[in-house]
């Protein structure tokens, strides 16, 4: 079926449409990742996105019941240059198309996608329109202009319910509050050892200590990370009690606890091999990463957080750290599935911080 996509700007690409036929409107980004469409489609940190991919050959392994990162879909849209439905991989169960349809996900092929990233590039994200081909212009324009943004997504996306994800012979519990939060995630925290209480954005303080936790996780999600007001609060709650971990959004968060600033960047950071530079052992990762927002390096003085991660690419924050209370945050994605694994020792260190006050906690008893 011929479908359009039509920009902000006034771009219009004809291509062909796959997925669901429905009409959408979302923020237009891309993403450089060669791999990982399942893992993105299934991403609750696109809500309400539409992604460029810039991966000419998309679908030809189909999806599998296995590598989702969620429990839902919440991306709005894929725009790619070529969609395969003849998957060839003998792991896949469904087509990337009949997964798309079924969660009202609209996809567009065959059209220019390194024309549309050169415009994102230029231009910054925007938003964009994936319709049927013969809706007017005129009607196309109003959409576009009367659309807007959402403002809580995370509690769009964020469970509803505490739920438990358990290992064998756990040696830690870790409350992992979900702002959006990826499967992989967990199951690394799993493989560490650690029983994993997944937690609505907006428990309290209270609940949380209910559960008598080792240390608290902060997970990656969709938005601004200021209009995620309860869990900067609990953030400044909870420091100096419980060591903290956070990625993406959390790490963004732990920034705003701590009175740092954050900011929207022109087009966001999203792919498989973004290089960052580790200051504390000058050693260089390559990173996954899919993020809108960032923390503004200068706003870091004197809040008690300090700098440890570094993009190469464009000198953004990609580390920061609270060493007194054991407080970490990261903006890139160290439990990638399907991404490079150099920066999965940060779990191990989130680890040793729980290690380390659980050894505190029992001295002090003793004394």
């Amino acid at each position: 079926m011929k479908r359009k996509l039509v920009l902000e700007d006034g771009h219009v690409f004809y291509g062909v449409g796959f997925g669901s036929m429905e009409e959408k409107i979302a923020e237009l980004v891309f993403n450089t990742s060669m791999v990982g469409y399942q893992e993105i489609l299934s991403d609750p940190s696109y809500s309400d996105q539409m992604v460029c991919m810039t991966y000419p050959l998309i679908g030809n392994y189909g999806l599998n019941d296995e590598d989702y990162e969620s429990k839902g879909i919440f991306i709005s849209g894929f725009i790619v240059r070529e969609y395969n439905d003849l998957p060839s991989n003998f792991r896949y169960t469904r087509t990337l198309s009949e997964v798309m349809e079924e969660n009202h996900v609209v996809g567009i092929s065959e059209v220019d996608t390194r024309q549309i990233v050169r415009i994102i590039r230029e231009a910054g994200s925007m938003k964009a329109l994936i319709c049927d081909a013969e809706l007017s212009m005129d009607e196309c324009e109003k959409k576009l202009k009367e659309y807007t943004y959402p403002l809580h997504q995370v509690a769009k996306v964020s469970s509803k319910k505490i739920w438990y994800s358990r290992t064998s012979n756990p040696l830690y519990t870790v409350v992992a509050v979900d702002c959006g939060i990826k499967l992989n995630i967990i199951r690394k925290l799993n493989a560490c050892g650690c029983n994993v209480i997944v937690v609505p954005y907006n428990t309290t303080k209270e609940i949380i200590m209910k559960y008598k936790p080792d240390g608290l996780f902060l997970s990656n999600g969709p938005g601004d990370p200021q209009n995620v007001i309860e869990v900067i609060s609990l953030i400044q709650e909870l420091k100096g009690i419980l060591p903290i971990l956070g990625i993406c959004l959390g790490h963004q968060l732990i920034g705003l606890a701590y009175g740092a600033k954050t900011y929207k960047m022109k087009f966001g950071h999203r792919g498989g091999n973004h290089p960052v530079k580790n200051l504390d052992t000058d050693k260089v990762e390559i990173t996954s990463q899919n993020h809108s927002f960032a923390i503004d390096i200068s706003s870091l003085k004197n809040t008690g957080l300090r700098l440890t991660h570094l993009n190469l690419l464009d000198q953004e924050a990609e580390g920061i750290a609270d060493d007194v209370n054991a407080v970490i945050g990261v903006q890139y994605h160290p439990e990638s599935a399907a991404g490079p694994e150099d920066s999965e020792y940060i779990f191990h260190r989130f680890i040793q911080n729980m290690k380390a006050k659980k050894k505190e906690n029992s001295d002090a008893k003793k004394n």
